[in-house]
This record gives structure tokens, sequence and C-alpha cells, in this order.
């Protein structure tokens, strides 16, 4: 079997804004199933920011894990732990370079949507903030044994369209409750018969946050 470290760790991070070390806040983002991490670092001149550094990882072959986030956990392994992995290896760079947890956003689209909610959620601490734009915990059904720690009033926003057709709308639901009930201030907003898209409603909240970010 294909081992975890061998799948997303050897993909380049790209970087936009400032740089890190004279960064007084940082975004993790994490690209959607098919894009790369050029394209969800674009969202970064839409948010107009100063004093901010966006890292992105790229995922090989353009995905985080192979199958739905729906399906069982075991079925998009070993790739969802390598992603996870990641995740994490991005949050050590912003850390190492002096930019604090505290003052990191974690950010995702779509499938990174997904895997930015999951490892927020495995490893709940007071980071900067959680943007998850289209998507939602991972799993066929959510269990709250799997998750641990506490986001000690860490600011979350869930946005979705009320009828996307990749993520069900009581999945973010779902996931907006077991993230508030890890201590997380949500906000959980679906959008009526909106497309698989980001809207200005959802960049202006997740510039807000990034601002509150860089004042912690």
């Amino acid at each position: 079997m294909t081992q975890p470290d061998t799948l997303h760790s050897h993909q380049p991070v790209q970087q936009a804004g400032v740089p890190l070390q004279t960064a007084r806040a940082a975004v993790v983002m994490l690209h959607g199933r098919g894009a790369t991490a050029a394209s969800i670092l674009s969202l970064a001149a839409e948010l107009r920011l100063d004093d901010v550094a966006y890292v992105a990882p790229q995922a090989e072959g353009n995905t985080w894990y192979p199958l739905s986030f729906l399906a069982p956990i075991e079925r998009n392994e070993p790739w969802l732990s390598s992603a996870l992995a990641a995740v994490g290896t991005a949050l050590t760079r912003t850390a190492a370079a002096g930019v604090p947890l505290e003052r990191t956003v974690l950010l995702g689209f779509s499938q990174g949507a997904c895997l930015a909610a999951e490892f927020a959620a495995r490893n709940a601490r007071r980071y900067g903030g959680l943007a998850v734009l289209s998507g939602g915990l991972i799993g066929p059904v959510l269990r709250a044994e799997n998750y641990t720690g506490d986001f000690s009033g860490m600011p979350a926003f869930l946005g979705c369209s009320d009828v996307d057709s990749h993520i069900p709308a009581e999945r973010v639901r779902e996931s907006g409750e077991l993230l508030q009930r890890r201590g997380a201030v949500v906000t959980v907003r679906l959008y009526p018969g909106m497309a698989h898209t980001v809207n200005e409603d959802e960049l202006a909240r997740v510039r807000a946050m990034i601002s509150a970010a860089r004042e912690a």
C-alpha cells in the first residue's frame, strides 16, 4: 500500500502576500479537488489585506483524497492522513517563521474546506480562525469522540449553497454544531440557490476574520 508520506509531502508549497517573517497574520489555504495551490491563492488579491502571508500546499494529482468526503474514512486512506499531515506541516512552517497559531487562519474551498474543517476538529485549539467555504467534516457519520481539544472561542465560519450537489446542507449544519460544542464561536450561512463557488458575503466574512486575527 502507498504510504501517506509518499503522497502529498513532496508537493510544493506556494506563498503569496508578504513574507512570513514580516507577516502580522497568516492564512493556510487549501484548494479544492482538481484545483491547484495557485488557484486558491488567487483569493488573496480579492481579500485585499496588508501584512498577511498566504500559504497554500499543493495536493498530489490536484486531489487531497480520491472519494467523496462522505465516503467511509478508511476508503480515503492513506490519502486523507497524508493530506492532514500536509496541513500540519504548513502550520509548522508559519509558526517557525514567527506567526503563532493564534494569528493563523485555516481556510479551504470545497474538498479543501472539508480538509480544513477535519484538521481543525481533530486538533482543536485557538487558531486565528477557520473558514470552511463549501465543505464540512469528513465521514459518513460524525462521531464526537473522534475529535479532541478545545477551540477556546476561535471564530469559525461555514458558508455553502443550500442546494450544493457536493455538500449536503445538513452536513454543513452538523459540522457547525460539532465545532461549537468544541468551543468555537460558529457562524453558518446557507445561501439560497448559490452555485459551487465563493460569494462576496463569504469574502467579507473571511476578510473580517483575518483582520481580527492580525490584532490578536
